[in-house]
């Protein structure tokens, strides 16, 4: 696991110099603390190849796996091939095999080495060959190109900018902005997502001509110019029907196998254990496989309502795990620099503070851990489908009848101050009925909704919005999947929005920045491609998700685990926003440097502020989506 950068270019005046590259790496240290490597060539014209372009390659490596080897930028045999590679390929010793059959000779023991000769023989298809997580770069001076590529679920990140002559990339967006002279504005598009999502969707990011390369994708710069293609796309309107006890079986030999494939590590190794259902089968497997004692990891807090330690102890105890229970105070003033640093972009997913710290004490032990990332999205496991389950029966009444019992029961519910009571989610689930599917489900998922995001903007930022609503990401991946079911659907989606760009970002951001490794085995793409096809029968029943896997995994599960009520993995906001960190926002949001940005209405801002701090609403997301943004405001732009 590692951190890459680099460049390509055709106009002199924008080489990237041994000094530029330098900084760029600098960057990424936090990633890739064992070593360090560069690669460049200046721009020139080479003996049978004609004019060739300036190339620079950088590189910071996380030793894992071939430690004395495995050192970066690799080349092939013969120096025209040059790859830097971020990620691990779990396959890359049967496709090495395969390799040295077809005549390839190595060098290295490393699953780098694997993927410059299947380059070699196949070009950008050497990534449907590929199971594992990677965001990577190969510079190919033969056909004078670059290839970009990342990997199926979105797990490790790729930032890039084409600009006239000259491609820029690199593992994080920091790295990026140690090039000289590049712009750094806001993109409108971007902000606003943002403020709808709590992150910024593919393939944007928060600045102006910077982009991310999507989940599945790779980028092919040649000649000047930058092709971007699809080379994973499963029909999600495909659905087997087979014998349950089919489904089953499949489903345990590949998770089986996707574990016991992320087990290769010369390094310790462990897991984070939540006591939720997800860790609790990847821990049992990991125990089943391994041939010694697993290390466990779960973090506590002091509010009951947001720590999950005790059940985390229990799945300990019943597989005898080596574990340890990290218990913290969370510093929300202390961390926030931390988070606005690392994370590049606005991303206000609070969950990231937790995520931070378990990372950061998990790393004191080892340098790899498995998570249970994936079931919610592959399983339907989130709360919120029972939510769209339910509106299906609204929608097969007429639209009028629909509109007017759904005003009905929104005017007669009581308003809760409080984000997660049932009286709160019932009022927000009957304000979206009338809506058609989509717009509904980002009305309950959204920080801001529609109306609050009209209300909050500045009349000079509304006339430089493009006309592209957010809902746009949502409907370009719900296409995928329109034949199927609302439930199946919209977990869909969410496996390909929300979980690259919330939940992987999260991980990889937090835990990178302790130089720690994580591993998703539920994410190994033929376990999604299993889960995508099966009827949703097999996975929610009477409100409840994930029962093939509870099925499957019956073994291992204990019954407390399955009886417990979904916790998520966050912090108390609400209190702080009415405690510590109240004076801090108004502080920083009432501030006339925030207020000179020309985003907001500062009577808008100050209304949420104070009905929060008052006890009449909670709008503690909505709080921390605008205090994260004005803070990394401060961070990245205001130099």
């Amino acid at each position: 696991m590692c951190g890459i950068t680099g460049a390509v270019w055709t106009d002199p005046a924008k080489a990237i110099g041994d000094e530029t590259l330098r900084r760029m790496i600098e960057r990424l240290r936090h990633r890739g603390p064992d070593d360090e490597g560069t690669y460049a060539a200046p721009l020139c014209t080479r003996p049978g190849y004609g004019t060739g372009p300036g190339v620079a390659l950088g590189f910071r490596r996380l030793s894992i796996i071939d430690l004395a080897g495995g050192h970066q930028p690799l080349a092939n045999e013969d120096g025209t091939v040059w790859i830097v590679f971020n990620g691990e390929i779990y396959n890359y010793r049967e496709l090495r095999r395969r390799l040295e059959g077809a005549g390839h000779r190595f060098r290295t023991r490393s699953d780098t080495e694997t993927i410059v000769h299947l380059y070699e023989d196949e070009g950008p298809g050497l990534l449907r060959h590929l199971n594992g997580m990677f965001g990577l770069a190969i510079w190919d001076s033969r056909r004078q190109q670059l290839l970009l590529a990342r990997d199926r679920l979105g797990k490790k990140p790729l930032v890039y900018r084409d600009e006239p002559g000259r491609l820029l990339f690199a593992s994080e967006l920091k790295s990026l902005l140690e090039v000289p002279g590049l712009p750094r504005r806001i993109e409108p598009e971007a902000l606003d997502q943002y403020l709808a999502y709590q992150y910024v969707p593919h393939p944007l990011t928060i600045l102006n001509g910077f982009r991310k390369l999507p989940p599945g994708h790779y980028a092919l710069w040649h000649d000047g110019q930058l092709r971007v293609e699809s080379y994973w796309q499963p029909d999600f309107n495909q659905e087997d029907v087979r014998r349950p006890e089919d489904d089953r079986d499949q489903l345990r030999a590949l998770l089986s196998s996707a574990v016991e494939m992320r087990l290769q590590s010369e390094v310790p190794l462990g897991a984070f254990l939540s006591g939720g259902v997800d860790s609790t089968v990847v821990v049992g497997l990991m125990q089943q496989l391994s041939g010694q004692k697993v290390r466990t990891f779960s973090i506590g807090f002091p509010v009951a309502e947001y720590d999950e330690t005790r059940y985390a102890r229990l799945v300990a105890e019943r597989f005898g795990t080596e574990h340890e229970e990290f218990r913290v105070e969370p510093d929300a003033l202390g961390i926030l620099p931390k988070l606005v640093w690392h994370y590049d972009e606005p991303f206000a997913d609070s969950s990231a503070i937790p995520t931070w710290y378990v990372s950061q004490m998990t790393r004191r032990r080892v340098t790899v851990a498995l998570t249970g990332d994936g079931g919610d999205e592959l399983f339907a496991g989130y709360p919120r489908y029972r939510a769209v389950a339910l509106a299906r029966h609204f929608d097969r009444l007429p639209r009028p009848i629909r509109c007017l019992a759904a005003a009905e029961l929104w005017q007669r519910l009581p308003v809760s101050p409080r984000q997660k009571s049932l009286r709160r989610r019932l009022k927000r689930f009957a304000e979206m009925l009338s809506l058609p599917h989509w717009p509904r489900y980002l009305g309950w998922i959204a920080i801001f909704n529609e109306a609050r995001r009209a209300e909050l903007y500045h009349g000079d930022f509304i006339a430089a919005l493009p006309n592209d609503d957010p809902i746009r990401f949502l409907l370009d991946a719900a296409a995928r999947c329109s034949s199927r079911d609302p439930v199946t659907a919209t977990s869909l989606v969410d496996l390909v929005t929300y979980l690259p760009c919330d939940l992987m970002t999260k991980v990889d951001i937090a835990s990178m920045a302790h130089g720690l490794e994580c591993r998703q085995p539920m994410l190994d793409y033929r376990v999604v491609e299993l889960a995508a096809r099966m009827p949703l029968a097999r996975k929610f029943r009477r409100g409840k998700g994930k029962r093939i896997l509870l099925e499957a995994f019956d073994d291992l599960i204990p019954r407390e685990v399955v009886e417990r009520k979904k916790m998520g993995f966050g912090v108390p906001l609400d209190h702080w926003f009415r405690g510590p960190l109240a004076a801090f926002a108004r502080e920083v949001l009432y501030d006339r440097r925030t207020r000179q940005r020309g985003l907001f209405e500062p009577a808008a801002v100050e209304s949420l502020l104070e009905s929060h701090i008052a006890g009449q609403f909670d709008h503690a997301c909505r709080l921390w989506s605008l205090l994260v943004l004005e803070l990394w405001q401060r961070e990245w732009l205001d130099r």
